[in-house]
């Protein structure tokens, strides 16, 4: 399928790290709807103000991830990572339809582990992974949304790349995000780099403007589309957590 051979590009176990020092986990092991077994890492913070579930970017695995979670540990939020199908350690080949279900079943394991309802959680998507958080978050709610350089639908991304092929018509309705996110009614960060080259920033502009308030938006000056997180951002996403209801 086009969608599969455009945005997805797993790295498979044991590419990567996957004793990074310095970051204590425990393995999650569970299944999607489907019975695909998927893995993930819970990370634990004692006296958490958040517990977050992440969805990462469409190339890599988890373990590439680890500057991520050591980042929302210093900010004293417990979080969960979570390889799609296909990627790291778990099972399968992924879909567009499979990595939605398996940000379900993620984020029900870890509602469980933290014995929380799903609607409690932080969601938050990296760039591919944004799809997959608003969709959750459209469907259920979120205690709070997070997004970093997301875009409004697959169909965009992949027509501002490929402008010679009828990908609009190809990819229709694919992780359409604009068409979702006015369903979440709930607060919402958003960071996006104004020189990104995967994700353009306009779209960024579009998919922010069709979201609910309270939201914000860091624009990152000259920031490509897996620049590190700057001050800026850190600061915003440390005022987030201390504002969630």
């Amino acid at each position: 399928m086009i969608a599969n051979a455009l945005i997805f590009y797993p790295s498979k176990y044991p590419a990567g790290d996957w004793k990074p020092w310095g970051l204590e986990f425990e393995d999650a092991w569970f299944a999607a709807a489907d019975g695909t077994a998927l893995h993930g890492w819970y990370v634990p913070c004692e006296d958490a103000r958040a517990t977050i579930l992440i969805a990462h970017g469409n190339a890599g695995n988890l373990s590439d991830r680890v500057d991520m979670l050591r980042t929302l540990h210093r900010l004293r939020a417990t979080a969960m990572i979570f390889d799609y199908r296909g990627y790291g350690r778990s099972a399968g080949r992924p879909t567009v339809a499979g990595i939605l279900a398996d940000g379900r079943a993620a984020r029900a394991w870890l509602a469980q582990r933290e014995n929380l309802l799903p609607r409690k959680l932080v969601l938050l998507g990296e760039s591919l992974g944004g799809a997959v958080m608003i969709d959750l978050a459209a469907r259920d709610g979120a205690r709070g949304v997070i997004l970093e350089n997301a875009f409004t639908s697959l169909a965009d991304v992949a027509a501002y790349h490929f402008p010679w092929l009828p990908v609009k018509l190809l990819l229709r309705g694919q992780l359409d995000s604009l068409a979702k996110i006015g369903n979440y009614r709930g607060p919402l960060l958003q960071r996006h780099g104004d020189a990104d080259q995967i994700v353009p920033f306009a779209l960024a502009e579009q998919l922010f403007a069709a979201a609910h308030e309270p939201k914000r938006l860091v624009v990152e000056p000259g920031g490509d589309h897996n620049e590190p997180p700057t001050r800026q951002y850190l600061s915003a996403l440390d005022e987030f957590l201390d504002s969630l209801p």
